[in-house]
């Protein structure tokens, strides 16, 4: 079944241009409701959190309207990251959870995430089964069957207890001086906290959200500021969360930035170690540096690739039984302890590390080398392919047969922003710089921005 209105990650885009309308979020919510009413019997919640986006008080009301008018009864979290919704949905014991966020998009954007009763991201299938129940319609609850709505005080102290038990008993942080960048979205209370609780001394920054700031030269995909923030006041490590709080950068005590393959290697070496990486396996997407597979490799161990989107990674971390997988933009995916990407949990893994070893945060951001990787994007206009056209075609055969043992190439699709993200991997930089350059002045040559 063709799905046109969800992308890799549920409903996304510019907030009040389609499909980000109150209009459809009011569908969404009647279709998703319906659904799960004919799927469960007995009493039928939901549990709705959402980020600090303006447009994010929009769309919750009107989810909360479609919801309870097919019989859901709405419990309300309010700003909580992502992995809290993945967590409250089954200790709520509710049919449904949704997340209200963009992720790392700017505060323009908003989108919307589903989770089922088990606290993991719907598959395809159900996404496109309820893409059919928006087109056609669903009927509404009988008046008496109406649902309910009630704002839930406690969420984010409930998610906050869960995450500090990812830690060894007893473990504390003292004496560790942390910057926690909280992107201004939805962890700009709960990581300063646990990262307070644990004995950390805290330097913040982005944690005064407006609902125009999220994402805005801070956070996972800009943590220059939190490097400056670093070296300015002498921490032993940086955490940069992004605006969900479901990825993670991490920033040595020299300022360098580490990506998520970094810390997935160190990770998955740690725990193959102590015997608890289950099936000998990491997993991660065809994103992630050839460095990583090669460092796998050398310890007797396996990365098994995905197409982008955590929700892959972890359909392949179910279906093999493995327990340790991400992408390399930093969603850390542990399902010992989450059913989603939890950016706070992994920096509190790394942090233990740093404990337990009495490394410095440079000692373990860099657990291997890696392969020089080149990505670029390039902005296209609505109903627009690019990819289809004969020159880019063209030019990325060209590339591939350039790249051929040398190195390996990858083109594709945004499925969260119009964008065609171009990457390259190669030993040889010029030669890399020239693939890359050269496919990106094709695609941008027959390309109308948006």
């Amino acid at each position: 079944m063709t799905r046109k209105m969800f992308g890799t990650d549920g409903v996304r885009g510019t907030a009040n241009t389609y499909p980000m309308t109150a209009e459809v979020a009011l569908a969404l919510g009647a279709a998703v409701g319906r659904y799960f009413r004919n799927e469960h019997h007995g009493v039928h919640r939901v549990v709705i959190g959402k980020d600090t986006r303006l447009s994010g008080y929009m769309f919750e009301n009107a989810l909360t309207a479609g919801l309870t008018s097919t019989g859901m009864n709405v419990l309300l979290l309010g700003p909580v990251p992502t992995p809290a919704v993945g967590l409250l949905t089954t200790s709520m014991r509710a049919d449904l959870g949704i997340m209200i966020s963009a992720s790392h998009n700017p505060a323009s954007d908003n989108g919307i995430k589903f989770f089922g009763p088990d606290g993991f991201k719907l598959s395809d299938d159900v996404e496109a089964e309820i893409e059919a129940m928006v087109t056609a319609g669903v009927a509404p609850a009988q008046p008496q069957n109406i649902g309910r709505a009630k704002r839930i005080d406690d969420g984010r102290a409930r998610y906050q207890e869960r995450v500090k038990t990812s830690l060894p008993s007893g473990l504390r942080l003292d004496g560790l001086k942390v910057v926690i960048d909280c992107a201004n979205g939805a962890a700009y209370r709960t990581a300063p906290e646990i990262l307070w609780e644990l004995g950390a001394e805290v330097v913040t920054v982005g944690t005064e959200p407006n609902g125009l700031n999220i994402n805005d030269n801070c956070g996972s995909t800009k943590p220059q500021k939190a490097a400056d923030m670093v070296r300015r006041h002498g921490a032993d490590v940086g955490i940069c969360l992004d605006g969900d709080a479901d990825r993670i950068i991490l920033i040595d005590e020299t300022g360098e930035i580490a990506d998520g393959d970094q810390l997935m290697g160190l990770m998955a070496t740690r725990w193959a170690s102590e015997g608890r990486l289950k099936g000998g396996a990491l997993v991660a997407t065809v994103m992630s540096n050839l460095g990583l597979e090669r460092h796998m490799q050398a310890q007797g161990l396996r990365l098994e690739r995905t197409k982008v989107g955590d929700r892959y990674v972890v359909e392949r971390m179910r279906a093999g039984g493995f327990n340790l997988g991400g992408e390399q933009s930093g969603h850390i995916v542990m399902t010992d302890y989450a059913t989603t990407g939890d950016g706070l949990m992994a920096g509190l893994q790394f942090l233990a590390e740093m404990v337990a070893t009495g490394h410095q945060a440079s000692d373990l951001t860099r657990c291997f080398e890696p392969v020089p990787q080149m990505l670029k994007n390039v902005r296209y206009g609505a109903g627009e392919a690019p990819l289809d056209v004969a020159s880019v075609q063209t030019a990325i055969a060209e590339a591939e047969a350039a790249l051929a043992g040398h190195g390996r190439l990858l083109i594709r699709k945004s499925g969260t922003e119009p964008l065609i993200r171009v990457m390259a991997e190669c030993e040889d930089e010029a030669l890399l710089a020239q693939v890359v350059d050269g496919i990106v002045a094709e695609v941008t040559a027959v390309s109308v921005p948006a």
